[in-house]
């Protein structure tokens, strides 16, 4: 996926900023705490919750921002609500592993519609893709047009998923 401000290749090991340049303290942690439960505190709410005056709260929220420990704030949606009742994970696996072809993927990936994330693992699969559809004939569909056409796909399996458990203690 091209660079919108270049025009340019985006190296996509580029969209994760280097990590913290000072680790992170308990009042950073409980700032990502609260902003994992209620993405949408204002910062006077956020600041109350934590004990911070509200300037440093925001100024501290930038700085988190800004070493790419928050990288954004997500609304979490019901897939079947919005017509999308199917939900699967499709592991694929390449025959062949060059930078290029993995790379190829990576930008490839991320415009499939019904895309949720995908995910490059180690093991025996390459790339785990999380996807959601109307119909078993559209995930069909999917899999086959977007992910077994890919040049160098070998195998694709694909898991329902039956239910989604979002864990609560993201942060330890």
């Amino acid at each position: 996926m091209p660079d919108r401000s270049t025009g340019e290749p985006r190296n996509p090991r580029a969209l994760y900023p280097p990590p913290p340049a000072r680790p992170l303290d308990e009042t950073d942690r409980a700032l990502v705490r609260a902003l994992l439960d209620d993405g949408r505190l204002s910062n006077a709410e956020l600041a109350r919750r934590v004990n911070l005056p509200e300037s440093t709260c925001a100024g501290r929220v930038r700085a988190l921002r800004d070493s790419g420990v928050i990288r954004g704030v997500h609304a979490e949606v019901d897939h079947a609500a919005l017509g999308q009742p199917m939900e699967a994970i499709i592991a694929l696996r390449f025959a062949v592993h060059t930078r290029t072809s993995m790379d190829s993927f990576r930008e490839r990936i991320a415009a499939v519609p019904g895309v949720i994330a995908a995910f490059h693992v180690a093991g025996a699969d390459d790339f785990l893709v999380h996807v959601t559809a109307p119909t078993s004939d559209d995930l069909r569909d999917l899999v086959l047009d977007h992910l077994t056409a890919v040049e160098g796909v070998a195998h694709a399996q694909t898991s329902l998923v039956f239910e989604r458990i979002v864990g609560v203690r993201q942060l330890g």
